[in-house]
């Protein structure tokens, strides 16, 4: 089955963004057809300068190859290399209701945060709609709290082909398997916008700065300490293995731990999971060239997709392909 995902480049990956999409995205690549975007149409709601974007486009590049993308078998590209994804856009708008926008969930939630709102957030999910659509996609990887976003997608795509006949496919949502919040030094969730994440790729120096300051409470070493509250030990259950984690709640229970010891347990586990990732993530840094070659032999190959179904978009709706 085709396999259709997206990420924003609206900053530098963190292990939130690893544990909650980056590996399961990753797995999938065994038993499907991936096609795996970077948003940067996307990215426009939020990021307003030139060097931000390509940055942020390049980083999220380089970490997605570094932790295991193939682009043999995963079509990797930039979003706005396939741009009759906007064409598409425009027309599945003229088959969306306008009250089917006014409830996202996501476009809601930032108003209701202070956000101010501007066309490209309102119509966000059209654009998503044509993401998934263009290239006939099956399964579209979401959390739970994202499945609106598919269902405004059937919703759209119905629409269209109840008008024009059965030329989109219907996605469904591949729900991931639930990860328990990733949470940031300040234990709240992690996240970019939050100043409290531990990135996948920053310099190891500030890597290990931040996991020892990560919030704990101030019960002494010597007492017994509950492992389901700690922030410390949330982190080291991702990355260590049944056993360790076993021993180390064990620990706590018995007393005599402390949350220092294992905040240097945790960063030897993040340099341990992300070592190699990191070597190939530096040497790619040094290649650019190649990680564009990626990317734009990626863009080819979605783009010859999204033609073809433009192509039969086109001529249900009556447009004329004359230059195509």
């Amino acid at each position: 089955m085709r396999v259709l995902s997206g990420v924003q480049p609206s900053g530098r990956l963190h292990l939130g963004n690893y544990f909650g999409a980056i590996r399961p995205q990753l797995e999938l690549q065994a038993g499907h057809e991936c096609f795996y975007f970077i948003a940067t149409y996307h990215a426009l709601t939020s990021v307003e300068r030139r060097a931000d974007l390509e940055a942020y486009t390049l980083e999220v590049a380089l970490s997605y190859l570094a932790l295991g993308l193939d682009p043999a078998r995963t079509v990797f590209f930039r979003q706005t290399d396939v741009p009759e994804v906007c064409e598409l856009a425009w027309i599945l708008s003229c088959q969306t209701p306008l009250g089917l926008l006014e409830r996202g969930h996501s476009y809601k939630d930032k108003v209701a945060q202070g956000l101010s709102p501007n066309h490209g957030l309102f119509a966000y999910p059209v654009l998503q709609a044509a993401d998934i659509l263009i290239y006939k996609s099956h399964l579209v990887p979401v959390g739970q709290d994202q499945k609106q976003h598919i269902e405004m997608t059937q919703d759209i795509q119905g629409k269209f082909n109840l008008r024009y006949g059965d030329i989109l496919v219907r996605p469904e949502p591949l729900i991931r398997p639930e990860v328990a919040v990733v949470p940031g030094i300040d234990g709240r969730k992690m996240s970019k916008s939050y100043g409290n994440a531990i990135e996948l790729f920053g310099p190891l120096k500030e890597a290990r700065k931040r996991i020892m300051s990560i919030v704990t409470d101030s019960t002494p070493v010597e007492e017994p300490k509950d492992p389901a509250r700690c922030n410390v030990l949330a982190l080291l259950r991702l990355m260590a293995e049944p056993q360790e984690v076993a021993d180390w709640e064990d620990r706590y229970r018995r007393g005599g731990c402390g949350y220092g010891e294992a905040k240097k347990r945790v960063f030897e586990l993040y340099e341990q999971t992300l070592g190699e990732a990191r070597r190939r993530y530096e040497e790619l840094s040094r290649h650019p060239e190649e990680v564009e070659r990626v990317l734009a032999d990626g863009g080819r190959r979605a783009r010859e997709v999204a033609r073809q179904t433009m192509r039969e978009v086109r001529a249900a709706c009556g447009l004329v392909n004359v230059l195509d």
